[in-house]
């Protein structure tokens, strides 16, 4: 089975990036420093997705396009907390990458990575989705897709394209630290395009902040270790002190039931649901202490300034 309607369709819409940088990490040495990686155009007037850690120290970026045309580009905006930078290059009428909007990646799914391992040049492997949602040590908030197909230095920032070549995610790393082989990560499509969006009209991204941990239980208090056993709330296993949730009344071992109505399943949905937020938002919080029901009033803290 022949993939290159897919190739077609997206390798001239990712570019290899070049990253300059005068200092060396951690030093005030001068030096040249030089990264690689690999980005995707995503509109036609040059606006381009890559990785964060791809660009974070560079002082300039150059953007090589399968043409064989070179580009200067500028920096819209950084989003540590994804890995993901929106760049621009002064060009028009570029090849751009097929985006579906409702495109739902399935774990099994057949993907090919494109990028410029080790500046060999533009390369496409090939793999299937391992799983969906997936932790990445060292990133609590952000669910990557894992995939085995392979990336290397110089893929990241890259795209991760279906059989009919639409983006499904932005390539970021490799588990290779761990001596794990065949686990490797990307940004999904819609995370992307939402960053990206957010990037262009705002210059950054800003999310908002409760100052808790906890873990999902369920009606006798025990921790739900199972996807299909039900969930009675999130137990709080920790609260920052100079955090919004403890400002506004949470402790350790408050039981939350519902987040302005809405029935709270795990720590993970009820973080989205706070990261969604604008920092300021004021929100209730059903939360049982001693078995008996309170409500709390929490005004939303931004991440990042805790």
């Amino acid at each position: 089975m022949s993939f290159s309607y897919a190739v077609k369709e997206a390798a001239p819409a990712v570019v290899n990036i070049y990253s300059v940088a005068s200092m060396r990490p951690g030093t005030n040495t001068p030096e040249v420093f030089d990264d690689l990686g690999s980005g995707v155009i995503m509109t036609s007037n040059g606006h381009i997705l890559t990785n964060y850690h791809v660009v974070d120290r560079a002082e300039s970026i150059l953007v090589d396009l399968q043409d064989g045309r070179q580009f200067n580009a500028e920096v819209i905006g950084l989003d540590k907390v994804t890995d993901l930078a929106l760049l621009k290059i002064d060009a028009v009428n570029l090849p751009t990458i097929p985006q579906q909007a409702d495109l739902e990646p399935q774990v099994g799914d057949i993907v090919l990575a494109i990028g410029n391992p080790l500046n060999f040049g533009q390369t496409i492997t090939q793999g299937i989705i391992s799983a969906t949602s997936k932790k990445r040590p060292g990133s609590s908030y952000v669910d990557f897709i894992q995939m085995d197909a392979a990336i290397n230095i110089g893929n990241s920032g890259g795209a991760l394209v279906n059989s009919q070549g639409k983006l499904v995610g932005i390539n970021t790393a490799a588990q290779g630290s761990l001596g794990v082989q065949g686990i490797f990560f990307a940004i999904p499509y819609k995370l992307a395009k939402s960053v990206m969006d957010k990037l262009m009209a705002y210059g950054e991204v800003t999310r908002g902040y409760l100052g808790i941990s906890g873990e999902q239980i369920n009606q006798y208090g025990q921790p739900v270790r199972t996807q299909i056993e039900p969930v009675a709330g999130v137990l709080i296993t920790e609260v920052d002190p100079f955090g919004p949730g403890w400002a506004g009344g949470l402790r350790r071992g408050d039981i939350v039931l519902a987040l302005n109505g809405k029935q709270v399943v795990s720590i993970m949905h009820m973080s989205a649901m706070v990261e969604n937020m604008e920092p300021g938002t004021q929100i209730t919080l059903d939360v049982s202490r001693n078995k008996r029901v309170q409500q709390f009033t929490v005004t939303i803290g931004k991440l990042g300034e805790e």
